[in-house]
């Protein structure tokens, strides 16, 4: 990220809370030039978050629609992918070899985030391969393009990304950068952790020091900012994640969660033919659900620490794949 220490120089005469935002060049009007959305849409960040209309329909005529995000977020939505087809997809020789070298290589950055908020760091480690491969896939849209698209040009969601818009445009003037400069995904995600901006002045922290976060190209803040996340979203420190269970019987998939939230417990399951593989308490709450794997079906019980994962993306595979990574690398890292 590239911390706008020049830009804020050049735009020293200027006056206002959009100050920083503000030294916008001269540019010829834009698909948002003149767009009652946009006009609309500038008038309450003037109004609720006090930024100079004026500097800040600039940025927007420097913004650009962009059809390959439309295209990509309107695309049919693919068969949904069996686990034994969608566990291959994260964990390869490569993720894993490309996560012990960034383990090893942030290893006292890891270590303090796990000390500080309870985040073992084969997790840290597992997310940001598993977003990002980390690093290598951060996105190539700028987020100002990606937001104002999604959120001007794409009616079932406008709403949502708007929202996002305003949460970038206010993390742009509280970091000091320039907002036209920064790149995510189509989607406006950013960074090694792939945060939306909602996410980054959420929950994202500066754990360099330097005062400024940085999540796009400064490791030990998306290191950070991953376990903060966690520990706002109920990481319990020592907690297991999942359990393999065994199960017999007519009742079986009776115990199958509805939906991704921990609603049964242990003895729920047990009345209706499950048993763990570890020492479970009856009364802990647990998400039951069945992958299909290569060698048939496998049933599992996700605890807290499951969950918590599942708050990153609502998906028991990528739960699932984030977690058997996870364990990979403490292997891997184990015998090199």
């Amino acid at each position: 990220m590239q911390v706008m220490r020049g830009w804020a120089t050049r735009c020293a005469p200027l006056v206002g809370l959009m100050g920083l935002l503000g030294s916008v060049q001269e540019a010829l009007a834009g698909e948002y030039e003149g767009s009652p959305q946009v006009a609309e849409f500038v008038g309450e960040m003037t109004r609720d978050y006090g930024f100079a209309g004026e500097q800040l329909m600039g940025v927007f005529r420097e913004a650009e629609r962009k059809q390959s995000i439309l295209d990509a977020i309107s695309k049919p939505a693919e068969r949904v992918k069996q686990w034994k087809e969608y566990r291959p997809m994260f964990i390869t020789d490569a993720r894993i070899a490309r996560g012990v070298d960034f383990w090893r290589q942030h290893e006292a950055t890891l270590a303090r985030a796990e000390q500080e908020y309870g985040v073992p760091a084969q997790v840290i480690v597992s997310i940001i391969g598993v977003e990002t491969f980390f690093g290598r896939n951060t996105g190539n849209f700028r987020v100002i393009d990606a937001l104002s698209t999604l959120g001007f040009d794409y009616p079932p969601r406008a709403e949502f990304f708007r929202k996002e818009l305003r949460e970038f445009l206010l993390l742009a003037r509280e970091e000091q950068v320039d907002p036209l400069t920064l790149k995510g995904s189509y989607a406006g995600a950013m960074g090694l952790p792939q945060f939306m901006p909602s996410s980054f002045r959420a929950y994202a922290v500066d754990f360099d020091g330097d005062g400024h976060i940085n999540i796009w190209n400064n490791p030990d803040d998306a290191i950070g900012s991953v376990a903060s996340y966690f520990k706002r979203h109920g990481w319990v420190a020592g907690e297991p994640v999942v359990s393999r269970a065994d199960v017999r019987g007519e009742q079986v998939d009776e115990g199958l969660t509805t939906g991704i939230e921990p609603t049964k417990t242990v003895a729920e399951l047990r009345a209706l033919g499950w048993s763990s593989h570890d020492a479970l308490r009856d009364d802990m709450p647990v998400t039951a659900f069945r992958l299909e794997g290569d060698n048939g079906p496998e049933y599992w019980m996700g605890m807290k620490n499951f969950y918590a994962i599942t708050r990153y993306n609502r998906s028991v595979m990528y739960a699932m794949a984030v977690h058997q990574l996870s364990e990979q690398l403490v292997q891997a890292r184990g015998v090199k």
